[in-house]
């Protein structure tokens, strides 16, 4: 090497040093948080986990081996993903939890590299700051459920439109192939990434674009004949409890508005920009179309905002790139300080943090144990049958027949049947009824416990939290065994979880982090 390459060479790496620092701290950042929320595993992804053990075990991705099919989830490549890791014999919550802590990561990568190359050092620290400071972000992670894999998958979609808008190459096959990914990931996917696939589809030239499209829609297609072939529903069975709800959707606009107003304005205010004009609409009509369908629908298991998140990532960068293109250096560095303080404040401040944060532990000493006493119980398998409110940890746990009378599982409850009703005519096993104390009390979810347990014994009371308690009850030939496995797990698993200290709280969750040993 001569000595003006070395020259370039050395002078090439001072510039790239800050980076490199600003990079190592941001991981390093990004992983604490993640650390922070390993403890969480929420229930609902137990009823994919489910799914995907069926799956792995041939049976399908079915929720009960015998009985009807249900389509009782919206995230089929990640149950089809995690059904992967049940057949290489694998936890499915720690497969779920590395899967998106990967994900999470090559985000981070991709906002670190693009805020980088169109808004320098400033849009790396914006945007890639908001992203690692806003704490929901790792309990969406370690949660098992699909939620980074979709923010994941989305921003790269919009990678992929900036560079077409800058006239950048872009491989023919991955726009359809995101579009398809993104769709199977959750269906709303398809609307999300639609205005990238539209103006990638306009500008890209020759016929390729033709193959792969058509490939892309042939197998959404296939895919879409077979479920409904497969369920006997157009749509999954989620969609009849949950879809519609206006007015819910209107608190979650408002709400979400508030949360991310800084990254919403920044992120608009390209559109106002000559030079930004084009990346603008493209990051806000992603944006506005990814948030169209819960604004619509009022999404329930909100939890931290979950939903919030899909396109949060996709604000981030925009953020960082309106920040880092401002000329006004001063008003730029102090956007990006109301920026990333507004997302690290918002995180911290959200009143379910105290409850989210301990919901591990929470989950363990109730659901989990419940369904681990439930499988260890001598009952014959004809008769393993139990029905539940929180149809996550305890069936999956279990293995047994479930019924769901909230009905996200059950088509029959979902297209408007009585669940007391449906329950009181299956008559299972054992009723799990969740409550506010250890004894049931009127109606929760339309389901009369009164009725319902009429002839059971109750054989325990498991309290998850204050004011949440998993009340068992047993046909009376079985209440002894039941009873026996349940309690003696719902006793172990509360002395390794926090014991007598049921509150939700952040100090709670504090404490526990103190008394941990880091990865």
């Amino acid at each position: 090497m001569t000595a003006i390459e070395t020259d370039v060479a050395s002078e090439e790496g001072t510039r790239r040093a800050p980076l490199i620092v600003v990079s190592a701290v941001l991981v390093a950042v990004f992983l604490v948080g993640a650390w922070a929320a390993w403890f969480l595993t929420i229930d609902d992804a137990f009823i994919s986990f489910r799914y995907s053990a069926n799956l792995a075990a041939g049976h399908g991705p079915v929720w009960n081996v015998d009985g009807p099919r249900v389509e009782g989830f919206t995230n089929f490549a990640w149950v089809v993903w995690s059904g992967l890791g049940a057949w290489l014999g694998l936890a499915l919550p720690l497969f779920a939890k590395v899967t998106s802590l990967l994900l999470g990561l090559a985000t981070l990568y991709l906002l670190i590299r693009e805020g980088h190359r169109r808004a320098g050092l400033t849009g790396v620290l914006v945007g890639a700051g908001a992203y690692v400071v806003f704490l929901p972000t790792y309990f969406h992670i370690t949660a098992g459920l699909e939620t980074a894999a979709f923010a994941a998958v989305l921003l790269r979609v919009v990678v992929l439109g900036l560079r077409v808008l800058a006239n950048e190459p872009v491989r023919t096959w991955e726009p359809p192939a995101l579009l398809l990914l993104l769709g199977m990931l959750r269906p709303e996917g398809v609307l999300a990434a639609l205005p990238v696939f539209v103006v990638w589809f306009v500008r890209e030239r020759g016929s390729k674009r033709w193959v792969w499209t058509l490939g892309a829609v042939v197998v959404g297609a296939a895919y879409f004949v077979w479920r409904w072939r497969f369920y006997g529903q157009l749509l999954p069975n989620t969609f009849y409890v949950k879809f519609g709800n206006l007015d819910s959707g209107w608190i979650w606009t408002k709400h979400t508005t508030v949360l991310l107003l800084p990254l919403l304005l920044l992120t608009l205010s390209l559109v106002f920009r000559k030079a930004t004009r084009a990346v603008g609409g493209l990051l806000v009509a992603t944006v506005a179309v990814t948030y169209l369908t819960y604004a619509v629908s009022g999404p329930t298991m909100d939890y931290l905002d979950r939903f919030a998140d899909h396109a949060f990532p996709v604000l981030c960068l925009g953020t960082g790139i309106a920040v880092g293109t401002l000329a006004q250096r001063v008003v730029g560095a102090v956007l990006g300080l109301v920026a990333v303080g507004w997302s690290a404040v918002a995180g911290v401040s959200s009143p379910e943090l105290g409850l989210i944060a301990n919901y591990g532990p929470d989950l363990q000493r109730a659901h989990v144990a419940i369904g681990k006493g439930l499988a260890e119980a001598d009952v014959p398998g004809p008769a393993r049958s139990v029905a539940v409110t929180d149809a996550g940890a305890i069936p999956y746990y279990s293995g047994w027949t479930s019924i769901d009378y909230i009905g996200l599982n059950d088509p029959e409850i979902a297209h408007g049947a009585d669940p007391t009703e449906v329950v009181m005519r299956r008559r299972p096993t054992v009723l799990v009824v969740t409550s506010v104390g250890p004894q049931p009390v009127g109606k929760r979810y339309g389901f009369d416990a009164a009725r319902a347990t009429a002839g059971y014994e109750q054989v325990a009371s498991v309290e998850m939290r204050a004011g949440y308690w998993q009340d068992i009850f047993v046909l009376p030939q079985y209440a002894g065994t039941v009873g026996e496995h349940v309690r003696q797990r719902a006793d172990a698993a509360r002395q390794v979880n926090d014991p007598n200290r049921p509150e939700a709280t952040v100090g709670r969750w504090l404490d526990r982090l103190r008394g941990q040993l880091p990865f």
